[in-house]
């Protein structure tokens, strides 16, 4: 599960883990971006990104923090990812990229997308009763590897689309910037340990 995580928050977290509950399986792995392609730079730093997403998930055994993004030379471009984890992990073991429906419906302008399906499974996240159009380009993109079967992301090593209904926590990484940023608390909307290192490292202050 990729992001910027600038910072990352209850919403981020609990996502990753009811997918983990959903899914079954031992861990999902949180991957921040070093440098993202497809929006506005971060706020923080790389490494204070990946420090604050390693102190939220320390005390949960389901979730993990990998720094693949972080300590590679090039963008944060997801293809190179998948190429790496495809590389670390073998030919045959299932992967599966989680995704919100936002990015999802943008998956045919990412780099080297055609190869996305060549290398992982996907999993979107879609709110419940999502009505989703998907444009010409993504439909080739997708046509043929979307299945209802949650078990297929499991059973094949890549090349399956799954939607997964579930409602996030309303609380954004630009909701928490701006309360430090006009000094206001954002206590009770990300770890606490993660607000105590925002706050050690005076993240996200302009004044």
């Amino acid at each position: 599960m990729g992001g910027t995580f600038d910072p990352i928050h209850h919403g981020h977290l609990r996502t990753a883990l009811e997918i983990q509950q959903w899914l079954n399986v031992p861990k999902v792995n949180l991957v921040p971006a070093k440098v993202p392609v497809h929006r506005e730079s971060p706020g923080s730093s790389a490494e204070h990104r990946l420090a604050m997403v390693q102190h939220a998930v320390a005390d949960e055994p389901a979730l993990g923090c990998n720094a693949l993004e972080i300590e590679s030379s090039h963008d944060s471009y997801t293809v190179l990812t998948l190429e790496k984890l495809r590389e670390q992990h073998g030919e045959d073991t299932p992967l599966i990229m989680i995704v919100g429906m936002d990015a999802f419906l943008k998956l045919h302008t990412w780099f080297r997308a055609s190869e996305l399906l060549t290398l992982a499974n996907i999993l979107v996240v879609a709110r419940p009763g999502y009505q989703a159009h998907f444009c010409d380009a993504l439909k080739a993109l997708v046509d043929g590897h979307i299945t209802a079967d949650k078990a297929l992301l499991l059973a094949r090593p890549q090349g399956v689309v799954c939607f997964h209904e579930l409602t996030p926590l309303a609380i954004s990484a630009t909701q928490i910037r701006n309360l430090i940023d006009d000094g206001l608390s954002a206590r009770y909307l990300l770890p606490e340990s993660v607000r105590r290192y925002i706050d050690d490292n005076q993240l996200y202050r302009t004044t």
